[in-house]
This record gives structure tokens, sequence and C-alpha cells, in this order.
């Protein structure tokens, strides 16, 4: 399904079509022509909530009742790992592709399209290519291969943390922090960190294809989780994961996780860390020495060709951080409540037997717990608050 609410949003923020392609999964021409009914129809973001991706197809496109024919594309490893052989061509390859697509109902890409696909593979492996960034634009984000570790006070167990690296990718001015884990409460964290030390928000965020951040990634079918896509719409970025076993799509990031990994986390091999606030104040220390380590091949910093370049041109921090949410269904009952987490919260009493999508956000505002719920309907949207 075309992500019509993403290239709308997208469009809005200012992003140019090259980029909205590849954040959208999408072809060129698909952005041009939305953006054009979006002109004509005067949509403007934000949009109503009902108005989904398939709402919004009837909307744009109305008279387009054709269904897109997605054409089998080639095992671009097996025809690379073939034409080595003796007596193999292209044609003959063809040929076999095509009474593979017969057998199993498939539809076929033309000879001249299936070498065209194997002209640009062979063109992939074969050219390494520098990309200028521009100051401010982007930013890499992934997590270091070798973990850190945590020693239990009380039992002497050594403990894993792994640590959450972040890069501008034009000054190369990193970040990193220590979690427990590598699951989506962790992930979410170390993204509003990063953006609180950065003291701004790049256009555009490169993730690796973890599932905390991107559920399946390929050219035809590119879902992004959806914690994660709300984390960007609440900062205004457009998420652009890197290609599946692509670590060239992310360079900076896996240069600094090496350097990193080497600086910090190697540097701290023969100290002991009790907590984990312990450690991560540690490689707070680390990391502004890493930043502040001048440059081999050319003059100045990373902390300086950032605060210099590169902070005047990130987008303003929103008012508040984005917090975690937990989307969940449940039926309200007879007694017109429903419950979260052991906790009843009353809605009214119309939705009585009707399963509803729920985000719970907990924050603890001293020692006050607060749970806020938001069901949402066609017609309205509550605000319901529960306290202890």
């Amino acid at each position: 399904m075309t992500k019509y609410r993403e290239i709308i949003r997208l469009t809005s923020l200012g992003f140019t079509q090259r980029n909205i392609m590849i954040s959208c999964g999408v072809a060129q021409k698909t952005v041009v022509k939305v953006q054009h009914r979006v002109k004509e129809l005067d949509l403007k973001w934000p949009l109503d909530e009902s108005m989904t991706d398939i709402a919004l197809g009837h909307l744009l496109f109305p008279k387009d009742s054709k269904l897109a024919t997605n054409k089998r594309l080639p095992d671009y490893a097996y025809i690379r790992k073939e034409l080595l052989r003796n007596g193999v061509s292209k044609k003959l390859l063809w040929t076999e592709y095509m009474e593979d697509c017969r057998l199993r109902g498939d539809e076929p890409l033309m000879y001249s399209q299936f070498c065209y696909y194997i002209q640009q593979d062979e063109q992939k492996h074969r050219a390494t290519m520098h990309i200028n960034r521009k100051p401010g634009e982007q930013i890499e984000v992934d997590w270091a291969g070798d973990p850190a570790h945590i020693s239990d006070p009380d039992t002497g167990e050594i403990i894993n943390a792994y640590v959450f690296v972040g890069v501008m990718t034009y000054s190369q001015y990193a970040y990193a922090e220590a979690f427990i884990d590598e699951k989506q409460l962790a992930w979410i964290r170390a993204h509003v960190h990063m953006y609180q030390f950065f003291g701004g928000v790049a256009r555009i965020l490169v993730p690796d294809n973890c599932k905390t951040a991107v559920i399946h990634n390929n050219w035809n079918d590119q879902r992004i989780n959806a914690t994660y896509q709300e984390m960007a719409e609440h900062y205004g970025t457009a998420i652009i994961p890197a290609r599946v076993r692509a670590p060239k799509d992310k360079p900076n990031a896996e240069g600094s996780v090496g350097n990193i990994s080497t600086w910090i986390i190697a540097a701290l091999r023969d100290e002991q860390f009790f907590s984990l606030a312990e450690l991560n104040r540690a490689i707070r220390q680390k990391l502004e020495e890493f930043n502040k380590r001048l440059f081999q091949k050319k003059e100045g910093s990373r902390l300086e060709l950032f605060r210099d370049e590169e902070l005047p041109l990130l987008a303003p921090l929103p008012a508040t951080s984005f917090e975690l949410a937990d989307w969940k269904q449940a039926t309200v009952q007879f007694n017109y409540h429903i419950s979260i987490d052991g906790m009843l919260y009353s809605v009214p009493y119309e939705y009585i037997m009707k399963i509803e999508k729920v985000n719970s956000t907990t924050t603890y505002p001293g020692r006050v717990y607060l749970c806020t719920v938001y069901i949402y309907s066609f017609i309205h949207t509550w605000y319901l608050y529960n306290s202890f």
C-alpha cells in the first residue's frame, strides 16, 4: 500500500522528492503524482486520523481501480555466481528465469528489463562512491557490536550493557549511551537522549534494520516500526533505513562504532562498574574526549565542526520530549470500564462490548504515578487519568 500520509507529511516538511521516494519506498513519479493531486485538492497537513492510506487512495485517485502488478525480480546473487561459469550467458539465465516464473505463476521481466536490473546490480557491487553530506542533514544510528560490562554488586555476576551510537554524518560528531538491552524502550530513549545531546534535530534519520526500527525493508514493501514512526513525526524528521546487508548506506555509524569500541569501550575494559548510571558517566567523559580529538587528515575536531557548521542548521527540539507509548486493544465491559495493566478506566457507555485501540503512556513526576489512556474512535477522543 502506498504511504500517502507519509508522502504528504514529508512534503509539508519541505523534503526533496528523492528523499521522500527513498523514505517511503516509492517511485519518483508516484511522489510527483501524489503531490500534484494534493495541491489540486488543497489538502493540508496534519490530516484527520480517519484519513488512512486507503481512504486517501480513494480520495486522491477515485478512478484508478487498476491493481498494481509486482513483477518478480531476478535473484542477483545466483546470477552473479552463474555468470562466472563458462558458457553461461544472460540470455540463458533469462530463459531459465522465465520458465521458473511460469511454474510459480509470477509475472516475469522482459529481457531488456532483466538485463537492465542485472547491470544496475553489477554497478552497485563494482563501484564505491563518496557522498558529500550537507551540514545538519542526517544522523546515522546503530548499536555497537561489542558490549560494555557491569558487575552485580551482590552476586558479582557480569552483565552485558549494549552501547547505542548516533553520528552526525557531516561532522561525525557522536553520541553514545549504554543500556541493559536493545529492546524498544531502550531504542526510543536512546534517540530522545541523543536529540537532547545534539540540541536539535536533523532532517533525516538512518537506522539499521533492527526490529525496533524496521519491520520489513525492501523496495516493494518497506514498513517502519509504528512507535519509531510516531517518534519521527514528533521530532519532524524522516526515517530512511539502510538497505538490508548494506553497511555502506551508513558508513559514518559503522566507522564510529569501531572508533567508539576502541576509544570508549576498550579504554574502559580494566575499570569496574556496579551500575548502569556509573558506566554511562564514564562513557560520557570518554565521549567528550573522543569528540574533542583532532582529525588526522583535516583541521579541527568533531566538536568544532559540529558547533560551527551543523548546530545552527538543526531544527529546534519540540517543546516536550517524545514519550514511549504502548498500543493495545481493549474491550469495553458492561460496567463501561476497560482494564489496562490492572487499572480500570471508565469510558462512555456507548462503547460497551466494542474493541478500542488504546495508547497508554506512563510518567513519573515526583512520587505520583500517572497513566494516560487515549481511546480513538471515528467521532471523539477521550483523555482519561488515574493516579494514586
